[in-house]
């Protein structure tokens, strides 16, 4: 499956994550909530099971979304990796790119907070725009690499986010260093591997095997495999019926539960090539969708974006594409309006999180890096 242990909590604590092993850190500020958001879907998966009405988890992961977000941002993690979640070593850094800034002229600053400019929307045009985009998808979708059962699918993303931390009485609005993960998943699902620093040790941790109760997880949107993935429906309007359905009761509303479900897909999985383009013409549907004229995501790299303003958090979730190929470059979330966080600390212009897709591929074993990200 697909987990992606960087949205739902980022590390605190000042120490550099690479100089101090693990035995000598203590749990960094903010990593309980991360542990008890991971409890708190275990729960919601357990309870989704039985078929019983799902409480909503609390947390600040993602200001203004009371979903947990395990099933979204990070799918089956073994109790096991919990152990080796803490710093890294030094020899690593020759494996990981730790990100830096955008470079000259960026919108995006380093410091205590990621910020931007906040990008102007509008909705006219923006059916036309993801019609074009789900044409560009589904060409370049074609000419990318089968995918067969003995292989696995490579995603290597640049990331970072924004939050809280309160220590004491006191809170602070810091942000993570920009930095990147790698990720392998079978098809089925079956077989993985993560190496993310801050979240796992040097050498990463297994995405295999069963949940703590040794059951074998059921795929499912917020959850997804290939295979799973390659057995949705096409058709946009029946997807899109389907992705309400699955997500009802889930975060803030139906239309930006579907929106935010669509864009985690989009980000962290490697949807076939007729789906990818179904995906987008189904978001053209939801409501409250709208084209930004300037976006920048954690590469420093300036687009286009589909967005949609969460209207309880006042963040809005934006989808980012090359202006000329169309090409999906990243995800991040702004707030734009009012004040979320704890104190109202997250102020319009803070980008929340963050992230750009930079390798999303097929290999033939598990922790090949593809020739590209070497």
């Amino acid at each position: 499956m697909n987990p992606d242990l960087s949205r739902p909590r980022p590390a605190g604590g000042e120490e550099h994550p690479l100089l101090l092993p693990f035995a000598e850190r203590e749990l960094p500020a903010g990593r309980h909530q991360f542990h008890k958001e991971r409890l708190m879907a275990q729960i919601h998966e357990d309870l989704r099971a039985a078929d019983v009405p799902t409480p909503a988890p609390t947390g600040p992961a993602r200001a203004g979304r009371t979903r947990s977000p395990f099933p979204r941002r990070a799918f089956f993690v073994p109790a096991a990796a919990f152990a080796l979640a803490g710093a890294l070593a030094v020899g690593f850094l020759s494996y990981v790119d730790r990100g830096a800034a955008d470079g000259p002229g960026s919108t995006m600053a380093t410091g205590p907070a990621l910020t931007t400019r906040i990008g102007a929307a509008d909705p006219q045009g923006t059916p036309q725009l993801l019609d074009r985009i789900s044409l560009a998808s589904s060409a370049a979708s074609a000419s990318g690499p089968a995918v067969r059962a003995d292989q696995f699918i490579y995603i290597g993303s640049k990331t970072a986010n924004t939050y809280v931390k309160t220590v004491g009485d006191k809170s602070t609005l810091v942000s993570e260093e920009l930095h990147m993960r790698h990720q392998w998943n079978s098809p089925d699902g079956t077989k993985g591997w993560l190496i993310e620093p801050g979240n796992t040790g040097p050498e990463g941790v297994t995405l295999a095997g069963p949940d703590e109760k040794g059951n074998t997880p059921t795929p499912y949107l917020n959850a997804p495999t290939y295979d799973y993935l390659a057995g949705l429906p096409t058709d946009p309007d029946v997807l899109l019926k389907r992705i309400y359905q699955e997500t009802q009761g889930h975060g803030r509303g139906p239309d930006q539960e579907a929106f935010t479900t669509i864009g985690d897909l989009l980000r962290g999985s490697y949807p076939p090539a007729e789906l990818t383009a179904a995906l987008y013409k189904a978001a053209a549907k939801i409501p409250g969708v709208v084209t930004v004229d300037e976006a920048v995501d954690a590469a420093g790299r300036s687009g286009i974006a589909v967005a949609r303003l969460d209207e309880h958090s006042g963040q809005r979730e934006e989808w980012i594409f090359d202006r000329q190929t169309l090409t999906f470059l990243g995800e991040r979330s702004v707030q734009v309006q009012g004040e979320s966080g704890e104190q109202g600390l997250i102020k319009p212009g803070t980008v929340v999180s963050t992230s750009a897709v930079m390798h999303r591929t097929v290999v033939d074993r598990i922790k090949e890096l593809p020739t590209a990200a070497r």
